[in-house]
């Protein structure tokens, strides 16, 4: 039998499932980013509704949509960062990625209110927003507490 010290550090356990999903998170986010602005930006969309002359223009699209975009970008980066620390086992990464997953909660409530400022017509929270929101606050709801209190975690992010 194994000792039980062995048992709760290294990469094993629930941290497998981290391990994968911190994995799929920057072609989650890639694909999110791809999907969400390539059509903006290849059917000239953009421009119309950053252009000052058209009837879609809005003073705020142009900072709301390179603002979402960059973030995104943002978000795909620290992704990157996190599955290098994952993998490092270096001690800051618990903090990090709970800043992370606290970082995406409060992006889906912000992005929702501010498309408010530019479409005041549209509901703030469609079903979409509203499943992404409760998804992305379970997902918090179960990672957060298990990286706080976790004794895998303790002994595995130790260097």
């Amino acid at each position: 039998m194994e000792d039980e010290k062995e048992i709760k550090n290294g990469l094993g356990g629930w941290l497998i499932i981290v391990g994968i999903g911190l994995i799929l998170s920057p072609f989650l986010l890639i694909f999110k980013c791809y999907s969400g602005f390539a059509p903006i930006f290849a059917d000239n969309t953009i421009q119309i509704l950053t252009d000052q002359n058209s009837p879609s223009y809005h003073p705020f699209w142009g900072p709301y949509l390179y603002g979402e975009l960059t973030f995104n970008l943002v978000l795909i980066v620290a992704s990157l960062y996190l599955i290098f620390l994952f993998f490092k086992k270096i001690s800051i990464f618990p903090k990090y990625f709970i800043i992370f997953v606290v970082l995406n909660l409060l992006f889906l409530f912000i992005d929702a209110m501010l498309i408010k400022i530019v479409l005041p017509n549209e509901v703030i929270f469609d079903a979409n927003t509203s499943k992404e929101i409760i998804r992305q606050f379970i997902y918090a709801s179960i990672w957060i507490p298990y990286m706080i209190y976790s004794k895998r975690v303790k002994a595995t992010f130790i260097n």
